[in-house]
């Protein structure tokens, strides 16, 4: 990467941190499912003067002078964005995940309304009804879950629907390797009539590469982020349909936020267009071959899938029968340079901080170039160290394995 000489003069402890993770990330895997590698032309664009400019309000609507091109900017991101989904309406300017789902809430729901969403430990997200969360603070949550086989029973969640009478069905997930029925949620929406809401952060790259099924046709509503599959800024919008264009939008701003940031808006767009280039669509194609290799593989060596395989981009692993909880297996990982994520399993016996299972996912190795063969051996070096745990000797050995294996795939050219 290039260096930054005006850091690296100002600020020489910091610059060296960064240099420190920049190694870090060269010369380590990366196999949790919500982190990836932007490209060198989304990390210019987050690191223009456009960080710069306070930009409150919408496109040719500011409360400040001088954003004729911020303007610019921003409807260039949207129409990108308008482009690769297919929406009628979108909104660019969400912070975050979370900040966009509390927005959409704040836009369809009023404090105390009913809310059907996926259980956390079943593979939701904190912000679709844990009570830890603002979402299960301020609405009336109720769950639906995941079967004994690991697959949602779109059976039960209309059974649930009928008798609760939410104002809202949530449909997305942290950690589901299956695709989402998107229409039969909205043919139990209907017959209860709620709104629907899709919440795309980690499937939202796959779908605008045309390798999942997308929500846009049914849904109300639909939130993502932009730094996930997509492998943009770390930031998020929101799509819609027209007639909920001027809710949605005042929810946004003024309701959750004040002013957009417009560097990160621009990376956006930067993001957007990589992802509407046709070879995006072989990159997303390679990520499912890539998961469903490993999920394979790692089943070939006794390790239980939850719902058996994936669809998507992820899976998460039951570790019981391998006398090793997720948070040791994430410990052990870490030593010899592979990042993953603890997770919880449907109906954990084990606390959350040191939960059954392990989350992996295959976007960022795919960045890399990873494909097939170096999938399965990277299972065997991941099975090496769970099985040598406490063999300080023979994990110095795998991380050196690992290295070897990144220096053949280096993330950002020199």
């Amino acid at each position: 990467m290039n260096k930054n000489k005006n850091l690296s003069s100002s600020d020489e402890f910091l610059y060296k941190l960064i240099e420190k993770e920049e190694e870090r990330q060269e010369n380590e895997i990366e196999l949790i499912a919500s982190e990836n590698y932007a490209s060198m032309a989304v990390l210019e664009a987050m690191s223009s003067v456009l960080n710069n400019k306070y930009s409150e309000g919408y496109s040719g609507k500011r409360y400040y002078g001088g954003n004729q091109i911020i303007d610019e900017v921003e409807t260039l991101a949207i129409e990108r964005l308008k482009q690769l989904f297919g929406a009628e309406h979108v909104n660019v300017q969400p912070l975050s995940g979370s900040p966009a789902n509390a927005s959409v809430y704040m836009a369809f729901l009023e404090p105390g309304d009913k809310v059907l969403g996926l259980k956390l430990d079943h593979g939701g997200h904190l912000s679709h009804g844990h009570g830890v969360n603002f979402s299960g603070r301020l609405y009336d949550f109720v769950q639906y879950e995941v079967e004994e086989n690991g697959f949602i029973d779109m059976e039960k969640v209309r059974e649930i629907a009928l008798r609760e009478k939410p104002k809202m069905i949530v449909a997305g997930f942290s950690a589901y390797s299956r695709n989402l029925d998107w229409k039969r949620f909205k043919e139990i929406a209907d017959e209860v009539g709620a709104y629907t809401f899709a919440d795309i952060a980690h499937i939202a790259g796959l779908i605008a590469g045309g390798v999942l099924d997308s929500p846009v046709p049914y849904f109300d509503v639909i939130s993502s982020t932009t730094h996930k599959t997509l492998r943009g800024p770390r930031g998020a919008f929101i799509l819609c349909k027209e007639q909920f264009a001027k809710q949605v939008d005042r929810a946004v701003f003024p309701g959750m936020q004040g002013g957009p940031h417009d560097h990160i808006t621009a990376a956006k767009a930067v993001a957007f267009k990589e992802a509407l280039d046709p070879e995006f669509k072989i990159y997303c194609q390679q990520i499912i071959k890539n998961a469903q290799k490993m999920a394979e593989e790692f089943i070939k060596k006794d390790y239980k899938i939850i719902s058996g395989g994936t669809d998507n981009h992820l899976m998460v692993i039951d570790l019981r029968n391998k006398n090793i909880s997720g948070l040791e297996a994430e410990k052990v990982l870490e030593k010899v340079g592979i990042s993953v994520s603890r997770s919880t399993i449907p109906n954990d016996p084990a606390p959350p901080m040191r939960p059954s299972g392990l989350r992996i996912g295959t976007p960022a190795i795919t960045t890399r170039g990873f494909k097939e063969e170096e999938v399965l051996f990277l299972v065997e070096l991941i099975d090496e160290a769970i099985k040598n745990k406490d063999d300080d000797e023979k994990l110095e050995k795998i991380k050196k394995q690992v290295q070897d294996l990144c220096q053949k795939f280096p993330i950002y050219k020199k």
